[in-house]
Parts: C-alpha cells; structure tokens; sequence
C-alpha cells in the first residue's frame, strides 16, 4: 500500500509541479507528500525531482518514471470510477469551475439541484482564469467562447447577446449616441481579459473596426458593472449580466439596432469513457433547465 501511495503522491506532485498543491489535491499535507516522494526515491535509488525553494521539477529520470506511473494511476482512478458507477446514486464531492459572473446563471437553479440530489457535495470556484480542469481535478466547468481542446468534452448550455448600456443618470449629462462612431465622444468603461490582458472589442453588425475610447478599464465584470450603474459611462456586457438593471430601470440600452454580436457558454468535463453518477446528473441538470433561454 505504501508503493501505491508514494506512487500517487509522486504523480500527484509530477502533475501540478508543487508538493503543496498535490497535498492540497489528496487530502494531506505537503510535508507529507515529500516525504512519500522521499521514500519512493529511496527505494529507487534515483532522485526524481529536482527541488528549489520556489518549485520542483523532473530529472531525466523522473521523467521516465512519471510517464510511466501516470498510466498505471489513471488506470487505478479508471478502476475506482467502474465502482463508483456500481451505485446508481450519484454521490461525493463535485468540483465545478465557472467564470465569476456564473452565479447568475447557477445559483437561481442550484437549490432544486441540492433537493433532487442531496447527496452531491458542491464545490464552486468562480474565476475568470483559464483553468487546467485535468490538472487542477475539477470535475465539470463552464466556459464561454469557442472551446478547442481535443481531450474534452462538451455541451452547449446556450447563447446570449451583448448590450452597450449606461445609467440615466450618464445619459441626462451627456446625450445618448445614435451611431457608433458617437462613442468617440463618450466616457467607455472596458473589460480586458486576465488571460491575454487584452480589452474585449465592441462588435456592430457592419464589421467595421472602430477605435473605442478606454476611459476606464476592469478585469472584473462585476465592477465594470457597478460604475456604469453608478453613472461613470457606457459599457459592453452580456445582456443577462445587465438583465435586472434594465428593468428596474437602473440601466438603459443603447445603439441596440447596430449591434448583433452573440457568445455562447458551454459545459466541460475531461474526456472518458465512463462518466461518474454527479457529472452526469450535473451535465443533464443544467441543460435540461436551459439556464440561458431567457438571457
């Protein structure tokens, strides 16, 4: 038992290149996982990391070994999902990553998912950052845009349009613009991407590329939100993230016939030929409930 537990903390460690993180991974403690992989290197007789104080990394050998074990490891989990699937109800912790402006589309929907399936234990992490969802052990993710990663699998949850809106307050001190090329005029609040650092383009329906002012600019959707409510200038969002305040009147859509941009979010979980109980009851649920049909 103990060849199979230094042979996970060892892969473990491999994965996420961080003694710490693969504790955090298996339930125990860094300290403990170093001196799993200690014993394992012992017993070898080969050094198969080399540690600093900031990160560890493969040797030559450790390489080796690491593409090895990882196969015999994922073998093991593969074994130990088969048996999870003896029980037809779907149980344990699910690890579910969504972008932070996913709480609107989830939370509306997650207390009838916890009565209906009371025995799924959720774990919700809101980022905006790109996750790696095999390394990191997250079992199901939302994202948004065009997904290209082979060793994935997905389904579309749906669509949603974006709108340029502003505060009446705003439109009282500066008049509204009639055409996109009146925007030069305006005070623009941007969104820049965490990922790339760069600022989202506003698209009209013409294609034409446009220079938009920055007049101000967040990597967070939430707070460009709430300075465009509090009358600091026009914005360009998902028109469900802006939803309520349109109707109480908080925000006002403009330039609406010149834009037909649209973004999609979709679910994503790791590909196998055996889903787990909670993935598949989770991947169901949201579909079945079409959380963007009304956005």
């Amino acid at each position: 038992m103990d060849n199979i537990n230094g042979m996970l903390a060892f892969v473990r460690a491999a994965q996420l290149q961080s003694f710490t993180a693969a504790g955090e991974r298996l339930g125990i403690s860094a300290s403990a996982v170093g001196k799993s992989v200690a014993r394992l290197e012992a017993r070898l007789n080969v050094r198969l990391f080399n540690r600093s104080t900031r990160r560890i990394s493969l040797t030559d050998e450790g390489q080796l070994f690491f593409e090895r074990c990882q196969r015999i490891v994922a073998q093991m989990e593969e074994a130990e999902n088969e048996l999870s699937r003896l029980s037809s109800t779907p149980r344990g912790k699910l690890r579910v990553s969504l972008p932070h402006i996913g709480y609107r589309m989830l939370l509306p929907y997650l207390p009838e998912f916890m009565q209906r399936y009371p025995e799924v234990e959720l774990e919700l992490d809101f980022t905006d950052r790109l996750v790696d969802i095999i390394a990191e052990g997250v079992d199901v993710a939302i994202r948004s845009g065009d997904l290209v990663d082979s060793e994935m699998m997905s389904r579309i949850l749906g669509t949603f349009r974006f709108v340029i809106v502003a505060s009446p307050d705003y439109l009282s001190r500066h008049p509204a613009p009639e055409r996109p090329e009146d925007l030069q005029q305006h005070v623009c609040l941007r969104y820049r991407f965490l990922k790339n650092g760069q600022l989202q383009t506003w698209d009209f329906a013409d294609a034409r590329p446009r220079e938009i002012p920055a007049s101000l600019t967040f990597n967070n959707l939430e707070g460009l939100l709430q300075a465009s409510v509090r009358g600091m200038g026009l914005t360009y969002a998902p028109k469900f993230l802006v939803k309520e305040y349109l109707h109480s009147g908080e925000l006002v859509s403009v330039l609406d016939d010149y834009i037909t941009d649209a973004g999609k979010f979709s679910l994503v979980w790791p590909s196998s030929r055996h889903l787990l109980p909670k993935i598949r009851v989770f991947i169901d649920f949201m579909t079945e409930k079409k959380v963007l049909s009304d956005l």
